[in-house]
């Protein structure tokens, strides 16, 4: 199955090294569409050098990892519907990023930034990353379970599939939750 719905991805979803490791993964393998911003970007940059210590070479080096393998992900031209949106001020560039994208849903962990009466009218989904990887997997499960395997076997020093599940729970908690119940894992 390949999937054609397009979704954008907050800066604090993309922040996280496991959790995105993981959705740009279901992304390659077509389980959704992803879509960000330069804006959104350049957000992920300065949290991970100002919050995460990570070096302008680190962060510079994953923005050209992005543009090489995720070319198709970078919505341009939406600036001139930012000052017309209606949600948190901070984060009106991705409401206007994600009209633009066509994206239906706003995936993030800030979802009091998007009420209803802002994204409603654009219909426009607002999620969080937990609940997303739960749709997920119930769109695909075979692939998403795949997906994690391939990420914990990619990594130097390889992680088994219990690992990456104990990186995740933080952030995606029922999602985890779920995984060990449909799998009969521990961890």
């Amino acid at each position: 199955m390949t999937a054609d719905f397009p979704v954008i991805l907050d800066a604090c979803v993309l922040v996280q090294a496991c959790l995105r490791d993981t959705l740009l993964r279901l992304f390659h393998a077509r389980v959704y569409l992803a879509r960000w911003s330069d804006d959104i970007v350049a957000e992920v940059q300065r949290t991970l050098e100002n919050k995460l210590q990570k070096t302008p070479e680190q962060t510079e080096h994953l923005v050209a990892q992005l543009r090489e393998y995720f070319a198709d992900a970078w919505v341009e031209g939406y600036a001139d519907l930012t000052a017309s949106m209606t949600n948190d001020e901070k984060d009106r560039h991705i409401l206007a990023a994600a009209i633009r994208g066509g994206c239906e849903s706003i995936i993030t962990f800030n979802t009091r930034h998007f009420p209803a009466q802002a994204t409603d009218p654009f219909n426009i989904a607002v999620v969080h990353p937990d609940e997303f990887l739960i749709d997920l997997y119930y769109l695909d499960p075979d692939r998403v379970v795949h997906v994690l395997h391939e990420q914990g076997s990619d990594l130097n020093p390889t992680k088994s599939f219990e690992d990456i599940l104990r990186l995740l729970r933080a952030a995606c908690p029922r999602f985890v939750q779920l995984l060990c119940a449909k799998l009969e894992v521990e961890i």
